[in-house]
Formats: structure tokens, C-alpha cells, sequence
């Protein structure tokens, strides 16, 4: 699947679709450089939706930097990372 561009609304759907969403988060605000623990997505929620990136998009997401991808914003970056890196290739 050739994608140009992850956004935030992208992750919001996977998020929802991985973990669900938390009652007292409003996923659709501005979560941008909230750390996901105060959304309410602890490692595991975020290594299945990293896992469902991966399948939709074609890409391969290292377990190191997507825990360290604290924020939607720094995950957002880290997948259009290695989304531009596949259609360089």
C-alpha cells in the first residue's frame, strides 16, 4: 500500500481500533504531544497498534523506537520516517 503521508487522524482510528479509547480522553482534541500513559495507552495497547501500522502500511517499526515514540506527534514522525524510507527504495 503506498501511502504518502501517517497523520494523527490516521493513528486516532488505529488507536481505536487497537485499544479502544479511554471515556475520559477525547482522541479527537489535541493530543498531539500528550504522552500516551495520560491518554490511557500503556506498552501493550501501543505495541498492537504498532503492530496494526506495520500491516496496514507495509512497514517494519523497531520495538525500541516505538517505545520511545512517547507522543502521537513523535509516532506520527517515526512512521512517515519509514514510510518516505520504503518508497525511497
Amino acid at each position: 500500500m503506498a501511502v504518502d503521508k501517517f497523520t494523527i487522524e490516521d493513528l486516532t482510528r488505529i488507536l481505536r481500533e487497537a485499544a479502544g479509547a479511554d471515556e475520559g480522553v477525547d482522541l479527537d482534541g489535541d493530543i498531539a504531544e500528550t504522552d500516551f500513559e495520560e491518554l490511557g495507552y500503556e506498552s501493550l495497547a501501543l505495541l498492537e497498534t504498532g503492530g496494526r501500522i506495520e500491516r496496514e502500511y507495509g512497514i517494519s517499526l523497531d520495538e525500541d523506537a516505538l517505545a520511545a515514540a512517547r507522543t502521537p506527534t513523535a509516532l506520527v514522525d517515526l512512521v512517515n520516517a519509514h514510510l518516505a524510507a520504503a518508497q525511497a527504495v
